[in-house]
């Protein structure tokens, strides 16, 4: 069999889509994609150079396209993607808690400890289920302030 530059840029294509089995944020689906319509370049006899000029342009074209517009087609509704740190946790009302081997106070979140540290005050150590809202992070210290529910049921016992 002889290896032609568009069967080539189609085992790309293929590699590439395989890739995205593993993955899902449909990025190297879009490069497979650009890679198809390369080895289309490369059947009409268009030379390497304007061939890697056809991905370039036919990536920047389709990855854009499938992160912007394709993939919230297969997102769930109301969910707010992101990793921990990216800001959506924050205002989330968290719980404090003891760390075991150190007794450090802190909250978890995504199922992560962080420890954590008053806003206002600078505080590093709560008691025990001590309601707590998330107000962004600092390095690998949870910012927070007191839930405002919990200091009005203590000024009522006062």
């Amino acid at each position: 069999m002889d290896w032609n530059p568009a069967l080539i840029w189609i085992a790309i294509a293929l590699l590439l889509g395989l890739a995205e089995l593993s993955s899902g944020g449909l990025v190297l689906l879009a490069l497979a994609v650009a890679a198809v319509l390369t080895s289309a370049l490369a059947a009409m006899g268009l030379s390497l150079p304007w061939q890697l000029l056809g991905m370039g342009i036919f990536s920047g074209l389709l990855v854009p396209l499938a992160i912007m517009v394709i993939r919230p087609w297969f997102s769930p509704r109301g969910v707010a993607y992101g990793t921990t740190g990216t800001g959506v946790e924050k205002g989330h009302t968290y719980t404090t808690l003891k760390r075991d081997f150190d007794g450090a106070s802190g909250v978890k979140i995504n199922g992560d400890f962080y420890r954590l540290r008053v806003e206002a005050t600078g505080e590093t150590d709560l008691p025990e289920e001590t309601r707590v809202v998330f107000k962004r992070f600092d390095g690998t210290t949870a910012i927070v302030s007191h839930c405002q529910e919990d200091r009005n049921q203590k000024h009522q016992k006062e």
